[in-house]
């Protein structure tokens, strides 16, 4: 072990140099002060802007989708992805085990309840092979509505985690969601910048979410986004986020309940002066991606995490996964190399195992629970590819 962890050491300092070395730092080279004073000096700081505007068109340029709507955090966006999905208080919704808690936080805040399915061994979101052979031995159409035969709920939708930036198997995904007539939301907050045989993620699927947290390749510094094909959900989304207010002007009327989501301008002008550098971002995270397989590679016990065939993943976050699952050898090696300077973290405790989501439906998570007890994740901003 102690042999093991002096390998990685050596390995990631050959990559990304001495001294401390966070997991994921924000970068500002760009516009960003400016636009921000621009901001202050207009006055024009809250959730109405032209940076918001520029923001949600420069978002439908970069990813190739009609419609985008900013919102205050990824979270807020996930939870408007549900109700916009069609998801009902007392509905389950399958979402994977292997995730971020914000997924299935988001369905808890509809009144839904998630459902835990497992991980692909590559792309790391859900397997649609093991989706299928799931919902087969657990539900049934009912009146055309895909329900849980034990629980007696209905199942609304299937959400889709795009882990670290590497595009999941939409298509096998969707054609599974179309047997059993289910809602597909994307949860795409890692994954701007992210391609699968040329098109941009997010666009599968009803409606897709991205992020903007500090830790992120672009960041408004909290902030998210709603995507979508649809321009009638996109006007439901932004009347939802909008406090559901009608009108403009000095009239304050309003026609149900909403929700206070919307993006301020002040953090959208960092948002707009990000993506005018994403290109060089991306182009820079390849190269610290490319580093870093080539020195794993090397490395006996470990294997560099890599992206599935046909797809161009933004590299959010490099990692390495242990050649034999092992939870000790694993917490063994994040001591160390957090010990010597290098942020290093495993990939997310798995939702079935959080206390507020230990009783809901699960599918078999053989995967998922080999990957938790294996994979690690190492510094990878793109500033360590200068």
């Amino acid at each position: 072990m102690t042999d093991l962890a002096d390998r990685l050491i050596a390995a990631v300092r050959a990559v990304a140099g001495p001294g401390d070395l966070p997991l994921h730092a924000p970068e500002f080279r760009g516009n960003e002060e400016a636009y921000v004073r621009d901001c202050v000096t207009s006055g024009w700081v809250s959730s109405v802007g032209a940076f918001v505007d520029r923001f949600e068109r420069m978002l439908e340029e970069v990813t190739d989708l009609p419609h985008a709507v900013a919102v205050s955090n990824g979270t807020a966006a996930l939870h408007m992805a549900c109700l916009l999905a069609g998801v009902r208080p007392g509905d389950e919704v399958l979402c994977p085990a292997l995730t971020f808690v914000a997924t299935a936080n988001a369905v808890s805040h509809a009144g839904a309840r998630p459902h835990f399915v497992d991980a692909d061994p590559v792309t790391l979101a859900v397997d649609p092979a093991a989706l299928q052979t799931h919902l087969t031995g657990v539900a049934e159409l009912r009146d055309g509505v895909c329900t849980n035969r034990t629980t007696g709920a209905a199942i609304r939708a299937l959400a889709v985690t795009q882990v670290f930036g590497f595009p999941a198997d939409m298509a096998g995904l969707t054609a599974v969601a179309r047997r059993w007539n289910l809602a597909v939301v994307e949860d795409a907050a890692e994954a701007l910048g992210s391609y699968r045989d040329g098109v941009h993620v997010g666009g599968d699927g009803l409606v897709s979410t991205l992020s903007f947290n500090g830790n992120k390749i672009v960041t408004t510094g909290g902030g998210g986004a709603i995507l979508t094909r649809d321009p009638a959900l996109a006007a439901r989304a932004k009347h939802l986020t909008t406090t559901a207010r009608r009108g403009s002007g000095w009239v304050y009327d309003h026609d149900e309940v909403g929700w206070n989501y919307r993006l301020p301008n002040l953090n959208a002008a960092l948002g707009v002066a990000q993506l005018e550098r994403l290109d060089d971002m991306l182009a820079r995270k390849r190269t610290l991606a490319d580093r870093y397989a080539d020195a794993l590679t090397k490395v006996e016990g470990v294997s560099p995490l890599l992206p599935p065939a046909g797809t161009r993943p933004n590299n959010w976050l490099n990692g390495f996964i242990l050649d034999r699952p092992d939870r000790g050898v694993r917490d063994d090696l994040l001591d160390r190399l957090n010990a010597v300077g290098i942020q290093a973290r495993p990939i997310w405790t798995l939702m079935h195992r959080l206390p507020m989501y230990a009783d809901c439906p699960r599918a078999p998570l053989p995967v998922a629970e080999a990957l938790e007890a294996s994979v690690i994740n190492l510094p990878s901003s793109a500033a360590l590819a200068d």
